[in-house]
């Protein structure tokens, strides 16, 4: 798969519709395996522990079915949005319940506004229900994608 558009947060290769995971470590790894796939991120596993540090800090489960794993590191490469879509749900730790939708949210060390941008701008849209319900029944990476793209990074 060649490389997508990295002046777009989220391109069609690194979203997961159906993404199937029993645990919110797993459901982050494939999420971040998408991105390195995609030239996003340079080092998958040094990633992977600096969401994991972020995430012992506090849970990034959102009431709604909504998880938000993210992360400033040295392996980000580009600011990008992996967005996993799962029909059974990831618990994240939400008081409510699993997650449905997850964010994987990846911003370059050192970029604190490019990344507080990018999760207040998808943290606005994640109030309206009917955002969330146009990414849950979505049928393609690419309709989840063009969603994301017209309605976060206008």
């Amino acid at each position: 798969m060649s490389p997508s558009d990295h002046s777009i947060l989220t391109s069609e290769s690194i979203v997961l519709v159906g993404l199937e995971s029993d645990s919110k470590v797993d459901a982050t790894r494939q999420l971040a395996q998408l991105l390195f796939e995609d030239g996003r991120v340079s080092d998958l596993d040094g990633f992977l522990e600096d969401v994991a540090a972020r995430e012992l800090q506090m849970n990034t489960g959102l009431p709604g079915g909504i998880g938000i794993p993210h992360a400033r590191s040295e392996y980000v490469l580009v600011p990008s949005v992996a967005v996993g879509v799962s029909t059974r749900g990831v618990e994240f730790g939400a008081n409510d319940g699993p997650a449905t939708l997850i964010f994987l949210i990846a911003a370059p060390d050192g970029a604190n506004e490019a990344h507080l941008h990018i999760l207040a701008a998808l943290a606005r849209k994640l109030v309206h229900d009917d955002f969330k319900d146009s990414l849950r029944v979505a049928k393609s990476a690419a309709e989840v994608s063009q969603i994301i793209t017209n309605e976060v990074q206008k």
